[in-house]
């Protein structure tokens, strides 16, 4: 094939993406359906497969502020974008990208990297499924902070201009440099830096290097304690409990001595060697997230050479992502597979841990598990405490990786030329975020009214 023959089929694409704009255009994505729908209801369906006990507190995290809320209901907004306009651009999607699932973790090379960091919903879908939820976390995260429509509207364009400018920059590269291409962490935040106070440079930094110390050695000082000579993950229920304090311990162990074998039978060969090298100590359930609470999350403490080398991995329930009824079943039949193989064509550089697997359950039912590193360099901006600068910039970062991830594994090209050089797409959004801001303010009290009659119990206390 010739470089001309490559360059004609580039044209096709860029061509075919501004006819799209005839199909659907750009300034119609300011549209959100008005149709009626019951949040709690959507919120209350995803209920029944979770742990009873620990439903209470999923609500009351949820409460806490209409930021929080949004952050637990992707079911909900998976329901109100399948009444929006669709292009015919696919990507993977992340499923649920808001302000809060973008953060920094310790690359392979363990240099620092900003990514998505969260795809508990990940599978195909409409591109700007994944834009739309950015830019109304954007608007949702300025009015928890009081800034003013003026601000709001600023912050959020810039967070979709970090899209569709880097989305453009994709188009142009190689298809070996799109997928080698990352968000090192150093470059990233220099500009962001440039546009803050000395003493939120400082907070910055100070963030930064608590992220790097965060890995399984000080998750082993933190979270374990020595027991007649062996070394036991700490309770603090209901947030983490010992596995002893849910079923018997002996059968218990054995079956987990199982399921990481098994577990390990998903990695690659040179990887499961490394895990192979690691032994089973103990393990806890451990409540995690705020719209994930709920489903069943275990912490598995393994050791390496000798007690100075320990290993922290995370084992979360997988189940069907909130945007399959919209777009169709996966073509994972283990919702765990789905996850990971959606994270590693996603990711620019995956946790080397990173694989699934089944469990038989405490009540004797089988349930699918991703499982990854507990903490390895993992850290989240603190959104709200951003300013209306921050939130501009961090937005327009998290734009950015959103546009890598997507770059990798859908038609950049046409989604480049769709979306143009001009900021048509950015303020249709703009106008799309406000509205759904306002769509969650309501969804929050309807929702906070069913727990003050009563209709759903609620625990603050661990909000």
């Amino acid at each position: 094939m010739s470089i001309e023959t490559v360059g004609d089929d580039s044209a096709e694409l860029a061509a075919a993406g501004k006819a799209a704009r005839g199909d659907l255009a750009r300034s119609a994505h300011a549209e959100l359906n008005t149709g009626s729908r019951d949040p709690l209801a959507i919120l209350q369906a995803q209920d029944e497969s979770r742990v009873p006990e620990l439903v209470p507190i999923r609500y009351g995290r949820m409460l806490a502020s209409p930021f929080a809320f949004f952050r637990g209901a992707a079911a909900v907004m998976a329901a109100d974008l399948a009444g929006t306009p669709r292009t015919g651009f696919g990507v993977q999607l992340c499923g649920d990208a808001h302000l809060s699932n973008f953060g920094v973790f310790s690359a392979p090379d363990r240099q620092l990297v900003f990514d998505c960091n969260d795809f508990d919903e990940t599978c195909p879908g409409p591109f700007e499924w994944d834009v739309k939820r950015l830019a109304a976390s954007v608007a949702v995260a300025g009015r928890q902070r009081g800034f003013g429509k003026r601000e709001r509207r600023q912050a959020t364009r810039a967070a979709v201009a970090g899209y569709r400018l880097a989305i453009r920059e994709y188009a142009a590269m190689r298809n070996l440099d799109v997928w080698y291409s990352r968000i090192d962490v150093e470059p990233a935040l220099k500009s962001l830096r440039s546009q803050v106070d000395e003493r939120r440079a400082r907070r910055i930094d100070r963030n930064l290097a608590k992220a790097r110390a965060k890995d399984s050695i000080r998750a082993y000082g933190k979270l374990t304690h020595e027991e007649d000579g062996v070394v036991r993950i700490v309770g603090d229920p209901p947030l983490i409990v010992p596995i002893e304090d849910l079923t018997d311990r002996a059968d218990a162990e054995r079956q987990l001595r199982e399921v990481i074998a098994a577990y390990r039978e998903s990695l690659s060969p040179d990887r499961q060697r490394l895990a192979a090298s690691y032994r089973y100590v103990h393990a806890a359930r451990k409540v995690v997230g705020v719209g994930s609470v709920g489903t069943r999350a275990w912490i598995l403490l393994l050791l390496g050479r000798d007690g100075e080398d320990p290993l922290f991995l995370q084992a979360k329930e997988a189940g069907q992502s909130v945007l399959e009824p919209y777009v169709g079943e996966s073509e994972y039949s283990h919702p765990g597979r789905r996850v990971v193989e959606g994270q590693r064509l996603m990711q620019a550089a995956g946790d080397i841990f990173l694989g699934w697997v089944t469990v038989p359950g405490l009540d004797g039912e089988e349930r699918c598990f991703y499982v990854r590193q507990l903490w390895d360099g993992k850290g989240s901006a603190e959104v709200e405490g951003f300013n209306p600068k921050e939130l501009a910039g961090y937005g327009a970062l998290c734009g950015r990786a959103l546009a890598r991830a997507h770059a990798r594994s859908g038609d950049r090209l046409g989604i480049a030329a769709y979306l143009g050089g001009g900021e048509v797409f950015d303020e249709a959004l703009a106008r799309f975020a406000e509205a759904y801001a306002d769509r969650n303010e309501r969804d929050f009290e309807q929702v906070r009214e069913a727990a003050d009659s009563g209709r759903i119990a609620v625990e603050e206390s661990f909000a």
